[in-house]
């Protein structure tokens, strides 16, 4: 098999039926539905969503992002073999929990290949939804330096590096550039507090006061339940970022959805639990490959420094990683995926046919 041609990099140049332009992001690509063919799949596969509700194809990607860069290997390696399959198994075991115990149903309303959501168009609350139970990463590194509030929490002092905090901190942030809201400055991933969002809910996109609340139980609840479910696999749930949207079901009635991923190690840490009672952590998400970056390259502060995004950038573009270092990668992926879900994961030789095919059979989305 050749490494490069089962690695689904390219995803945004699928024949799909759409009369709008392919939305790509870092990892998904979105195809919006034409409104003939998403009434069609609406009535013809009984979704539960309004009869005028729009639908979009989203396709993941192989790719890799880090640091806000899209990183590629050696030899044509343009991502890592079987990090798109993970993710969305990962997302849709999380996601089916959700519903099963009562939380929220997602954007996700069919998925025809590992590779492939159909999804409902949502009106996004603007926010990134981010929830910690230990001090690391970016909080530890700014706490190190002296900070002690953060989105107005304040963190007592003596912590250490790694620990665990006393209560699951909400530290939400932006999502996107927003303007004209009191104390919130107009930058996308900025900091802001829950009375930034109580006191400007309708400028977030919350419908109202209430759902403020809800989304924090939500975001709690959800956090909860995949801390439980990796305990008993051995695992720690470390930090996460959710992300909210409001659709309506068959009956018109409004209602507050989880969207994006949820408790992937693309959007969360994950550490290993024995690793850790034992004072080491070994990391089962995408922060172990942020962490072999910033020991490869001689000048860390270029990763960090949102400053220096050019130079940042053409390190990514000049740089081929080595093989070694994305098989690493996708080796943590399928293990931390098949871990979650319990199921083994059978990776494609042309993931791209096979979208191709069932789309055509058993949709007809294919031009």
């Amino acid at each position: 098999m050749n490494l490069a041609q089962s690695v689904l990099a390219v995803n945004d140049d699928l024949p799909i039926k759409t009369n709008l332009p392919v939305h790509s992001g870092k990892v998904r690509s979105v195809y919006w539905l034409t409104a003939e063919d998403s009434s069609r799949l609406i009535r013809d596969k009984g979704y539960d969503v309004a009869e005028d509700t729009p639908l979009a194809i989203m396709v993941i990607s192989d790719r890799i992002s880090a640091f806000d860069c899209v990183w590629h290997g050696e030899n044509g390696l343009n991502g890592v073999p079987g990090k798109g399959a993970a993710l969305n198994a990962i997302s849709n075991h999380w996601f089916k929990l959700f519903k099963e115990n009562g939380l929220a149903d997602s954007h996700i309303l069919d998925i025809p290949h590992p590779f492939v959501w159909i999804v409902q168009k949502a009106k996004p609350v603007m926010i990134e939804a981010i929830a910690r139970q230990y001090i690391t990463g970016s909080m530890w590194r700014s706490y190190e330096k002296g900070e002690r509030e953060f989105c107005g929490i304040t963190l007592p002092e003596g912590l250490t590096k790694d620990q665990k905090l006393d209560q699951i901190l909400i530290t939400p942030s932006t999502k996107g550039i927003l303007k004209g809201i009191p104390n919130v400055p107009e930058a996308d991933d900025a900091n802001i507090s829950n009375a930034d969002i109580v006191n400007n809910y309708s400028s977030f996109n919350f419908k109202s006061i209430e759902d403020v609340s809800l989304y924090q139980t939500l975001l709690k609840d959800g956090f909860s339940l995949i801390t439980d479910e990796l305990a008993k696999i051995g695992q720690i749930f470390i930090d996460t970022k959710f992300e909210f949207g409001y659709v309506k079901d068959s009956q018109q009635q409004e209602k507050l959805i989880y969207m994006d991923e949820v408790g992937t190690p693309d959007s969360s840490r994950i550490w290993d639990g024995e690793a850790y009672r034992n004072g080491k952590v070994v990391e089962n998400s995408k922060e172990g490959f942020r962490q072999v970056l910033l020991n490869y390259f001689p000048d860390a502060d270029i990763l960090l420094n949102k400053n220096r995004m050019d130079e940042r950038n053409a390190l990514a573009r000049n740089n081929s990683l080595p093989t070694s270092v994305l098989m690493d990668v996708s080796k943590t992926y399928l293990n931390i995926a098949e871990k979650i879900t319990g199921t083994k994961l059978i990776l494609s030789n042309n993931p791209k046919q096979e979208i191709i095919d069932i789309l055509r059979e058993s949709y007809d989305l294919i031009v």
